[in-house]
């Protein structure tokens, strides 16, 4: 199934995204030159949603875009913006084109070998086991993970059951089907955008009693998406996925966790992706981009974790970066 066509999406607006879409666009470029699909920066328009206008703000950096290959192509935000931005990429799903296979990915995301080549199964939608226990939280005698995953499976009409890990035992945070909305994928953005949306708004607007006490900022992408991809009989993805946070892509997420914990792999694109004068220039403008890959920092951090014995739970790398004043994002 490799060689298939499909698009990429990715969303972009001003101040950090529209660097992290940059580089993303220049991984793209330099990891898998032979992708033959289209890279689509799906950008949210000016409107009530917004404080103020989302779009982004430097014109070299759309220009630089538009020579990596990308298309920028606009999207309103109907339900969802200033107040809740992730909610780009529910809403940004309208802007790609009906019935073409799609992945998208967070612009956070470092692509490190050929995309092309991993054997999607467009039909079948999956998404990132990248994750931690982030959600939902219990309250001391209130509900377990079973009683709260189950009440939004029901409330969607879904067959709750039929997406748990039998492998984990009860209670334990992993037999529930939890992704991290960092990449998914399926065969029209359209069916996808449109589900997502109305299981999103439905738990917003709509919380079952089991889930009433649980935060959903900024979860409901999370929350949502594993009921999405189990409605359009999808599931949590199989070895042919693989590469996807392995060897093809990379959600780095923040440049100081990067450098603390990735790959020398992905290290050695990073530096040769951002190497070339006409991203430089550009890239330095964004000041952690600045300070961590053209000054140095990023190794400074690197220097600090075994990557063979990194502590068990991202705070704990965190909390040491930080205490060496090398955090930034």
């Amino acid at each position: 199934m490799t060689g298939q066509a499909f698009n990429i999406m990715i969303v972009a607006q001003g101040g950090r995204l529209q660097y992290e879409a940059l580089l993303f666009a220049a991984s793209l470029r330099h990891s898998d030159p032979g992708f033959a699909g289209r890279l689509i920066v799906a950008e949210p328009q000016p409107g009530p949603g917004w404080k103020s206008d989302p779009r982004i703000t430097s014109d070299e950096v759309r220009a630089a875009l538009a020579d990596l290959g990308a298309e920028i192509v606009p999207f309103k935000s109907r339900h969802f913006g200033s107040t809740y931005p992730y909610g780009n990429k529910i809403e940004g799903l309208a802007a790609l084109p009906e019935g073409e296979p799609f992945v998208f990915f967070d612009t956070d995301t470092l692509i490190t070998g050929a995309l092309s080549e991993v054997a999607f199964d467009f039909a079948r939608p999956s998404a990132s086991m990248r994750r931690e226990n982030t959600w939902p939280k219990l309250e001391l005698y209130g509900p377990g993970y079973g009683e709260i995953w189950r009440s939004l499976y029901d409330r969607m009409g879904l067959d709750f059951e039929a997406t748990l890990d039998l492998s984990q035992p009860d209670e334990y945070w992993q037999r529930y089907m939890y992704f991290n909305a960092g990449w998914f994928h399926y065969e029209c953005p359209r069916v996808f955008g449109q589900r997502f949306l109305d299981y999103a708004l439905t738990i917003r607007d709509d919380t079952p009693t089991a889930a009433a006490l649980q935060e959903f900022d900024p979860w409901l992408d999370q929350v949502a998406l594993p009921l999405v991809i189990a409605s359009l009989g999808g599931g949590r993805p199989g070895p042919e996925l693989a590469g996807l946070d392995g060897d093809v892509t990379c959600h780095w997420r923040v440049l100081p966790l990067l450098y603390a914990r990735e790959a020398d792999r992905v290290v050695e694109v990073l530096h040769s992706v951002t190497a070339p004068n006409k991203v430089k220039k550009l890239l330095k403008q964004h000041e952690p981009f600045k300070k961590m890959i053209y000054q140095g920092k990023g190794l400074e951090v690197r220097e600090m974790f075994d990557r063979a014995d990194l502590p068990r739970r991202e705070q704990a790398i965190r909390n040491r970066i930080k205490s060496a004043r090398l955090w930034m994002r």
